[in-house]
């Protein structure tokens, strides 16, 4: 059992998403979400006409502490949307006043207090300062927080390049905060989405900035493009942790009748997704499906012939395996009988020992140094 989480003398249960989730020693919360709603009382800078705009909060350690304000917690993570759900309906809150949003709808323009969570992607941090220094008020609070660790001159650097001066406080159990005040008279045009070609090819791959490999096709795609499963018209094809939808657009590619449903839960990955299907293959979107979910719940049994997936390692700030472990469960609950499973990973991973206790077996179907492609069949 996880302790609680306590701030200002007040004890919550929260728990990271999914709760049935194989690592439950991973907290729901940082020192960085302690130090922040501390800070914030210790100064009384919260009134009942605050209009609070939460930026990147994990499971909701941040918002859950703000119902009484109306919030707005604004996250690309569809698991840290459903964290938020299921954490204010297990500690038996009222979410009236709160608002959750994605990460590609516009900010709310009356906010007059960010709290913002420094994300690992620096393309992400961007993205986002330029977005709040183009919709907010310049005379707004804004209060970032991360790990001591993660936050870098170059972090600091890229506040005071789109918000304005920047300071930071002293370090608490390893956190720190940081502060702007939106005093940058330059203004930047966001370069997201980004555009590149895929080589040999004519086609043209969108990405937001949330989404890996923002400028090239990454290592491991390259490596599982040449070793992807041959695909019969009309079959039901799965691309789980889809990213920008490159390995699925291969496939369709190759065989333009599959039926391809493409899951993450990136809000902006499955846009890349989306948006790189219908401008490379405009005939092939009207049979394919665009899905933000945590892995392949609520996936109808027995349904799928081919899942194709490269499984993430973090998730926020964390490596764990639990990913990988439900992307595996998953695939083998909706897979038909003879479907396939087919992934890419890093070899350290040693994925085929998850495999083997889930399908029973599987097979190399090639392999170099660095990665390595099994198949597995139900």
């Amino acid at each position: 059992m996880q302790s609680p989480f306590i701030v200002n003398e007040q004890a919550l249960s929260l728990y990271r998403y999914p709760i049935s989730q194989n690592n439950r020693s991973l907290q729901a919360w940082d020192a960085a979400d302690e130090y922040l709603i501390n800070y914030l009382t210790e100064n009384d800078l919260l009134n009942k006409d605050s209009k609070v705009l939460v930026v990147n909060d994990s499971f909701g350690a941040l918002s859950i502490n703000l119902l009484n304000y109306s919030t707005t917690m604004v996250s690309d993570s569809w698991l840290a949307h459903r964290g938020l759900e299921e954490n204010i309906a297990q500690n038996h809150l009222s979410a009236d006043n709160l608002t959750i949003s994605d990460s590609l709808t516009n900010l709310p323009n009356d906010a007059n207090v960010v709290l913002y969570k420094i994300p690992k992607s620096k393309a992400l941090l961007a993205e986002q300062l330029i977005q709040i220094k183009r919709q907010l008020s310049s005379d707004i609070i804004f209060i970032a927080a991360a790990r001591a660790k993660d936050i870098h001159s170059s972090t600091l650097k890229v506040f005071e390049k789109y918000l304005g001066t920047t300071t930071t406080s002293l370090a608490v159990k390893k956190a720190r905060l940081v502060f702007c005040q939106l005093d940058n008279q330059q203004t930047h045009q966001s370069p997201f989405p980004t555009v590149w070609p895929l080589e040999g090819t004519p086609y043209n791959i969108s990405n937001h900035a949330n989404v890996f490999a923002r400028e090239k096709l990454d290592l491991g795609a390259r490596f599982f493009i040449p070793h992807l499963p041959n695909i019969k018209p009309n079959q039901q094809v799965i691309d789980l942790g889809c990213g920008n939808g490159v390995i699925g657009l291969t496939l369709l590619n190759t065989q333009p009748a599959a039926q391809l449903t493409f899951v993450d839960e990136s809000f902006m990955a499955v846009a890349s997704a989306k948006q790189n299907i219908e401008n490379n293959l405009p005939d092939a979107a009207e049979h394919c499906q665009f899905v933000v979910n945590d892995c392949l719940s609520g996936f109808e049994a027995n349904s799928v012939d081919v899942v194709v997936c490269n499984p993430p390692f973090h998730q926020q700030q964390a490596t764990t395996d639990h990913i990988a472990w439900q992307m595996f469960n998953d695939a083998h609950r909706v897979l038909k009988h003879g479907g396939e499973l087919r992934i890419i990973g890093n070899r350290n991973l040693a994925y085929h020992i998850k495999l083997k206790r889930i399908f029973g077996g599987c097979k190399t179907i090639a392999s170099d140094k660095k990665f390595v492609v099994l198949s597995a069949r139900k």
